[in-house]
C-alpha cells in the first residue's frame, strides 16, 4: 500500500468502528501562545482529552498534518522532516486497551499487511515507588495478538532504555520499559506529571528493518527504543488511565482515555520495506522533479534532494494555512525553509527559479485528500514562487556584502554564519566565492561559525519548546479575558470598517491580545477609537456567554455564525453566544472552541477597560492590532 492508499485506510477502519473522522487542524494552532506550529495529532485534542465534550462525539479519528521547526537542521538524514502526518484515533471516555491493541494490530497486520515477525512492541514494566503496577493487561493483550499470528511474544524486560544496549533483544517480540519510555503525560514521566493532570502508561510499536542497518560497535546490542536505524517507532498507544491527585500518588480514572498517533510516513516506509521516508509515495514525485531538473541522480546528491524535497513541502503546508514568509514566527520559519532549500539546489547546479515546477508536484500529492489544497492551489504557487524570487535577489546583495567583509580582512566563522543566516548562502558556498574573490578565510572559521550556529538552534529549540506536547498555556482566567475581548473586537471592526472583514489569525498571551484581519488599508485613529468604545460598550453591559452546537452548515448559512478565514470545521461546530439580557440579539455569535469568561464584565475586574495600543500591516491585504486590558 502506498501512504495515500495507507491514510485512507486507516480512516475507514476507524469509521467502521464507530469513529467520527474529522478534518486535520490548521498547522498554525490559534489561541495557543506555547507553541509556533501542531507538532502532534493530540495537540488539538487536549482539551477533550481533559474533559471536554467533543461536538463530534466519543470516539474520534483523523489525519493531522504537523510541523516540527526544531528538526531542520537535523533533515538530511533517512528519516527527519520537518513536516508529516499523523493517524490518530482517540476514545474519551469510552473503549480502552482490549479493542485498541486489537484494532491496532488488525490495522498494520491485517490491512497494510505488515509482517507480524518484523514488529516489536513496548510496554510499561511499571514503578514501585508510585504503586502503579506492570502493564500485564496490555501485555497480555499483544501476546494475544502475535499468537494468533504464529509469532513468539516472548516478554523481556530491559527497564531503562539506556540499559537496553546492553540486555538486546533476547529472542523477545514484547519489551518492557521504564517511565522514561513508556509513560506518558504532558510534563513527562511519573514524577515530571503534573498534580491534577490525566495520564498513563503507553504502548509503542516497531518496524525492524533489519540487522544490515544496525551497528552494534556505534549502538551497542539492538533493542526496539535504541537510536539504532534499524528500528522505527510506527505508533504509540496512550492508555489514559490515571490521574495524579498529589505529589507521589496516582489514582484511577472511571472513564480513561486513549490516545494512538501513528507516523503516516513510517508505516509507509515499512510498507515498502524501505528505512528511506523519501522513497515513499509522498516524497518520491518530488525526488523524481529534483532529478530532472538537475540532471542529477538521488543516489548521488541524496542529502542535498532530501532537504529541499522536505522544506518545499513544509513550507507549502504553511502556505497552505494562510502563513506568508516575513522575518517573525512561523512566518520566519516558512522563510527559513525556502532559504535553505534554494540553497541547496545551488549544490546540484540549479541557479535558476525552480519552485513553480516543483510546488505543484507536491500540491498533486495532497489535493485529492486535502480539498483546501485544491482550493488554494494558485495562491500557493504564487507565494512560494514569489519568496524564491526575492531570496535570489538576496543572493545577489550577500555577494556583494562578502566583498565588502573581505575588504576589512580576513573572512570569519562569524562573517561566514552572517551570509549564512542573513543571505541564505552556504558554508562551502561562502568559501569558495572568498577565493573566487581573493579573500582570506581563517584557518578555524569552523569553530566561530559553529558558536553561532549553537545559539541560533537555543534559540530554535526556545521558540519551538513544547510543540510536541502542546499544553494548555492559554486557558489562564487572563488568557480567556483577552480570547473574549478578541470575539468582541471582531465584531466592532466588523462594524465600523464592515463585513468584509474576516479573521486571518490571532495570538492570546496574558499580556495582550493579537488579532489579524482582511482590510485593504490602514485603520484610522478614528475608526480604532470607535472599536474601542464599541468594545468597552458591549462589555460594560455585562453580556453573557454560553454556546450551543450546530450542524456547521446551519451555523454558517442559517445562523450566521462568523468563523476564521482558513478553518475546517467538523460536521458540528461549538457557537458562542455574548448577549445581554434585556436585548433579543447577541453581540457576538462565533464559531470557536473556547476558552471564554462566564460574562464580559469580568474584563473590568480592578478598574481595567479595553485599550488598541498598536495597528500595523501583516501581509498585503492583512492588518494586525494588538490591545490590552489596562
Amino acid at each position: 500500500m502506498d501512504a495515500q492508499k495507507i491514510r485512507q485506510a486507516y480512516l475507514e477502519f476507524f469509521k467502521k468502528r464507530g469513529h467520527a473522522v474529522i478534518p486535520r487542524a490548521l498547522v498554525v494552532p490559534d489561541n495557543d501562545p506555547t507553541t509556533l506550529f501542531t507538532g502532534s495529532g493530540m495537540q488539538p485534542m487536549i482539551p477533550y482529552l481533559l474533559g471536554e465534550e467533543h461536538p463530534e462525539g466519543n470516539r474520534i479519528a483523523n489525519s493531522q498534518v504537523c510541523i516540527r521547526s526544531q528538526d531542520i537542521e537535523d533533515v538530511g538524514d533517512e528519516s527527519h522532516t520537518t513536516s508529516f502526518e499523523m493517524l490518530g484515533n482517540w476514545s474519551l471516555g469510552d473503549y480502552f486497551k482490549s479493542e485498541q491493541i486489537k484494532w491496532i494490530a488488525e490495522f498494520l497486520f491485517d490491512v497494510v499487511k505488515l509482517d507480524p515477525n518484523r514488529v516489536y512492541v513496548s510496554c510499561y514494566i511499571g514503578n514501585e515507588k508510585y504503586g502503579i503496577p506492570r502493564d500485564e493487561e496490555a501485555i497480555k493483550l499483544w501476546q494475544e495478538q502475535f499468537d494468533k499470528r504464529g509469532v513468539g511474544s516472548k516478554v523481556v524486560a530491559i527497564g531503562s532504555a539506556d540499559n537496553g544496549d546492553k540486555v538486546g533483544m533476547q529472542d523477545g517480540r514484547i519489551f518492557l520499559y521504564d517511565g522514561k519510555e513508556n509513560w506518558w503525560s504532558r510534563n513527562g514521566d511519573e514524577e515530571g506529571t503534573l498534580v491534577g493532570d490525566p495520564c498513563g502508561p503507553d504502548s509503542e510499536m516497531f518496524f525492524d528493518f533489519g540487522e544490515k542497518y544496525h551497528d552494534e560497535a556505534k549502538w551497542g546490542r539492538a533493542h526496539p527504543a535504541s537510536d539504532s536505524p534499524r528500528f522505527f517507532e510506527i505508533g504509540n498507544n496512550v492508555f489514559m488511565g490515571y490521574k495524579k491527585i498529589t505529589a507521589g500518588k496516582f489514582e484511577k480514572l472511571d472513564a480513561p482515555n486513549i490516545d494512538h498517533g501513528s507516523g503516516l510516513e513510517r508505516i509507509a516506509a515499512a510498507a515498502i520495506d524501505s528505512p528511506d521516508v523519501f522513497k515513499i509515495s509522498l516524497m518520491w514525485p518530488i525526488i523524481e522533479k529534483l532529478e530532472q531538473i538537475s540532471a542529477k541522480s538521488y543516489d548521488s546528491h541524496t542529502n542535498s534532494m532530501r532537504v529541499i524535497a522536505d522544506h518545499l513541502r513544509g513550507a507549502t503546508f504553511l502556505a497552505v494555512d494562510g502563513v506568508k514568509p516575513s522575518n517573525k514566527e512561523q512566518g520566519y520559519v516558512m522563510r527559513r525553509l525556502l532559504r535553505r532549500a534554494i540553497r541547496f539546489a545551488f549544490e546540484l547546479g540549479v541557479e535558476q527559479n525552480f519552485l513553480h515546477e516543483v510546488v505543484p508536484v507536491i500540491a498533486n500529492l495532497y489535493h485529492d485528500d486535502y480539498p483546501e489544497v485544491a482550493k488554494n492551489r494558485e495562491a500557493i504557487i504564487e507565494t512560494l514562487v514569489k519568496e524564491e524570487k526575492t531570496f535570489r535577489q538576496t543572493l545577489r546583495k550577500g555577494v556583494r556584502e562578502l566583498q565588502k567583509m573581505g575588504q576589512k580582512g580576513k573572512l570569519s566563522g562569524e562573517d561566514v554564519f552572517t551570509l549564512y543566516d542573513t543571505f541564505g548562502f552556504p558554508t562551502e558556498l561562502s568559501v569558495e566565492e572568498a577565493a573566487l574573490q581573493g579573500v582570506e578565510v581563517v584557518n578555524d572559521w569552523q569553530k566561530g561559525f559553529d558558536a553561532k550556529m549553537q545559539q541560533q538552534r537555543e534559540r530554535s529549540q526556545t521558540a519551538a519548546k513544547g510543540t510536541f506536547k502542546g499544553g494548555l498555556g492559554g486557558q489562564t482566567l487572563q488568557h480567556k479575558k483577552y480570547h473574549t475581548a478578541t470575539h468582541l473586537m471582531y465584531q466592532a471592526l466588523r462594524d465600523v470598517l464592515g463585513d468584509h472583514v474576516i479573521q486571518r489569525g490571532s495570538n492570546i498571551t496574558e499580556e495582550r491580545l493579537r488579532f489579524d484581519f482582511s482590510h485593504p488599508e490602514k485603520v484610522t485613529s478614528e475608526q480604532l477609537d470607535q472599536v474601542e468604545e464599541i468594545v468597552n460598550r458591549e462589555i460594560a453591559k455585562d453580556l453573557q456567554i454560553s454556546y450551543d452546537e450546530y450542524p456547521t452548515d446551519v451555523a454558517i448559512n442559517e445562523k450566521g455564525a462568523l468563523g476564521q478565514f482558513g478553518d475546517r470545521y467538523s460536521d458540528k461546530v461549538k457557537v458562542y453566544s455574548m448577549q445581554a439580557k434585556n436585548e433579543e440579539k447577541p453581540y457576538s455569535f462565533e464559531i470557536c472552541g473556547g476558552p471564554h469568561v462566564d460574562h464580559t464584565l469580568q474584563l473590568f475586574e480592578d478598574g481595567k477597560k479595553f485599550k488598541i495600543t498598536k495597528e500595523q500591516s501583516s501581509s498585503a491585504g492583512i492588518r494586525r492590532i494588538k490591545a490590552v486590558l489596562k
